[in-house]
């Protein structure tokens, strides 16, 4: 393995319930949902009805504008309902689960004595193609286009985030499969983003390369910016670990097995664990039963603190999250909170007395602790980002809907989880991450 790559901009927030290295495998949930707006920029058509029958694998709806980009059902069942909302967007597809209803075929087959068309045609078929992800913009990744590289980040670095180590155990053979059939798709390399101590290191038919430091090192924006950035006209495309394993066992089988393991953590969590269930599985099927029962208010998000959706229980996990995480409300007033010393706060910009305890873990709320004020440069974002962008520039780029300015300050590098931490630091409570997108939305709308 060649040099590790050391970075030493980021923040680590050290959060209370970390998840316990322990697996619990959880009953085959009565309804899941696939949720077209887990999507950026899909326009969604439907195969399906309310009472249609399907298998696992069967489609459920597919993009308006690239037809044989599928979504199909993680488990099989009837489709118990579409829910929409305002204009008739649909917003999810839900189906009653039935354990017997049984699963579409597909070819089972090595990839490697595969063409590249033919695993493109498998992944497309079977509904595991919105599982590539193209770089710039985060989208989806377009069946015409030839990526320069693939990159997956096998560690995240976001708080409380999963240990990929742990829920790989037994699975590496079928991440291989999946490393295989990725290394078709693309004329250039697979690229393994590792942390020290890794399980991947082993792995074949990819490029490995080890970073160390804070987060977002773990993000895959980080590095790809430190090993082939994205230049115009270039395209990357991305993939989540857990992710590759469902290739891989698409490839293995011949049939798709959705079965994925979550992290339930956070300070609200009675005893944060490592739970098993299927993609799409409701919110209440991870947290019923294992919050404290506490006398505030509780957040629970599907994902992490930084970039994560608040979900309501009876809501349905996002489509490309392995975390949900609970935490305080924070809607409490606090009395002169301002002025406390601030032992027990957490400070990126160690105003508090707590900067003498750097291994503390704090128990945080969702308060913001002050509404939005004048955008103005302070050195905060800089001091966050490894990249070699400028994330204050960038960002008032987006706001005028400046195309030459956003291109020329990185809007190819990055999406929301990148500058994620700007949010969080920021002295202005600037909303960041939906000033990017939206950013990003108009290079869409005028370049493609």
């Amino acid at each position: 393995m060649s040099e590790v790559i050391k970075l030493r901009k980021g923040l680590d927030i050290k959060l209370k319930g970390g998840a316990e290295t322990v697996l619990e495998t959880l009953p085959v949930p009565s309804t899941i949902a696939l949720k077209p707006t887990d999507f950026p920029g899909l326009t969604p058509k439907l195969s399906v009805k309310p009472g249609y029958e399907v298998k696992a694998g069967d489609a459920l709806f597919y993009d308006k504008y690239h037809p044989e980009v599928v979504f199909t059902a993680p488990l099989g069942g009837k489709v118990a309902s579409v829910n929409r909302g305002e204009r008739r967007r649909i917003l999810e597809v839900v189906i009653e689960t039935d354990t017997n209803a049984g699963f579409a075929e597909f070819k089972k087959a090595k990839p490697g004595t595969l063409s590249a068309d033919e695993v493109k045609e498998q992944l497309l078929k079977s509904g595991l193609w919105p599982f590539l992800k193209r770089r710039p913009y985060g989208t989806l990744a377009s069946p015409q286009e030839k990526p320069k590289a693939i990159f997956v980040s096998t560690f995240d670095t976001a708080p409380l985030a999963p240990d990929y180590n742990f829920i790989m155990e037994g699975q590496l053979g079928s991440f291989q499969t999946g490393i295989d059939a990725l290394a078709k798709l693309t004329e250039g390399k697979v690229f393994l983003g590792v942390s020290e101590k890794s399980v991947f290191t082993n792995i074949k038919n990819a490029e490995i390369k080890q970073f160390s430091g804070p987060h977002p090192a773990g993000n895959v924006g980080v590095q790809i910016s430190h090993v082939s950035p994205i230049n115009k006209g270039e395209v990357v495309w991305t993939v989540n670990p857990q992710d590759v394993l469902f290739i891989g066992r698409l490839f293995e089988t011949g049939k798709v097995d959705f079965t994925k393991i979550f992290t339930l953590a956070g300070s609200e969590v009675e005893k944060p664990k490592y739970l098993q269930t299927v993609l799409g599985a409701p919110v209440s099927s991870i947290t019923d039963g294992r919050l404290k029962k506490a006398d505030h208010n509780q957040r629970i998000i599907s994902g992490n603190v930084l970039t994560g959706k608040k979900e309501d229980p009876m809501n349905y996990i996002g489509f490309y999250d392995s975390l949900v995480t609970v935490i305080p409300e924070g809607d409490e007033y606090e009395l002169f909170g301002w002025a406390a010393p601030g032992v027990d706060k957490f400070s990126a910009s160690k105003t508090f007395l707590s900067k003498l305890f750097p291994k503390k873990e704090y128990e945080l709320n969702a308060n913001m602790h002050g509404g939005e004020r004048a955008f103005v440069l302070s050195g905060q974002y800089e001091k966050v980002v490894p990249m070699d962008i400028l994330p204050v520039f960038l960002l008032k780029a987006c706001l005028i809907h400046d195309i030459d300015k956003m291109e020329q300050l990185g809007i190819y590098e990055v999406i929301e989880e990148d500058l994620a931490l700007c949010e969080y630091v920021c002295t202005s409570k600037i909303k960041v991450q939906d000033i990017l997108r939206a950013g990003i939305n108009t290079m869409i709308k005028e370049l493609g």
